[in-house]
């Protein structure tokens, strides 16, 4: 297990989505972050919230379905190694890779761009926790349906844009038709989205964003454990 996450380790340094991953969310909030005021609680969770995304939405899927389609988990049943081996050190690669990229943010936001940071640091965990583990679930389910990993990167895409414009995250929500950012608000990102502003915010999140990411991450995770193939 050990020799099988450091191995997934090197090559997931070497993936180019995984830079990706963390220059574009920091990219959005350095430019935007240039007239950023101290009390801000939009930009820096809606960075985060990106980065989360994209990890959940693109990096995820597409590796496991690439995996698939190369035969890389079929050949590995063959051996001590089983394919749920590399599922689990997957997750746990693609969920430090998120906290890099979250991590990276708020350093750069905190120090350098004068960002305000919460100080509520559990409800700050909890959200982003049921946030990542809802995008993550979200991410299984297109690599489960998925046939290979290109059909994998576009389903995530195509997910992802119209996600991130109910969620708040192309357009601000009080600038969208109501409808829109009421349905918005109860969407994996948008839920995660609202509650991390919330903690920026100096308050608790709100529990039923809170049950409603719970409710993604539990009911898709399930379906994706139905659906998926090790071949």
């Amino acid at each position: 297990m050990t020799k099988l996450a450091v191995v997934e380790l090197k090559l997931l340094t070497r993936e180019p989505g995984a830079i990706f991953s963390l220059l574009i969310p920091l990219f959005i909030l350095v430019v935007f972050g240039s007239s950023i005021e101290p009390g801000d609680t939009v930009l820096l969770p809606m960075a985060l919230a990106i980065a989360v995304g994209l990890v959940g939405l693109y990096m995820l899927p597409t590796t496991m379905a690439t995996y698939r389609e190369r035969g890389i988990l079929r050949r590995l049943s063959t051996t001590p190694v089983r394919p749920g081996n590399l599922l689990v050190v997957q997750l746990i690669l693609q969920l430090v890779l998120a906290l890099t990229a979250c991590g990276l943010l708020l350093a750069v936001g905190g120090t350098v761009l004068g960002a305000h940071l919460p100080t509520g640091v559990l409800p700050g965990v909890l959200t982003f926790l049921l946030g990542t583990a809802a995008m993550f679930a979200v991410g299984l389910l297109i690599a489960a349906l998925a046939p290979n990993g290109r059909a994998a990167n576009g389903i995530g895409v195509l997910l992802y844009f119209p996600m991130a414009y109910l969620a708040g995250l192309m357009q601000p929500t009080d600038q969208m038709p109501d409808i829109l950012a009421r349905i918005g608000e109860y969407t994996p990102l948008g839920a995660f989205r609202q509650s991390l502003r919330d903690v920026w915010a100096g308050g608790a999140p709100s529990p039923l964003l809170l049950g409603v990411m719970a409710a993604y991450a539990v009911v898709i995770s399930i379906a994706a454990a139905r659906f998926f193939r090790w071949e």
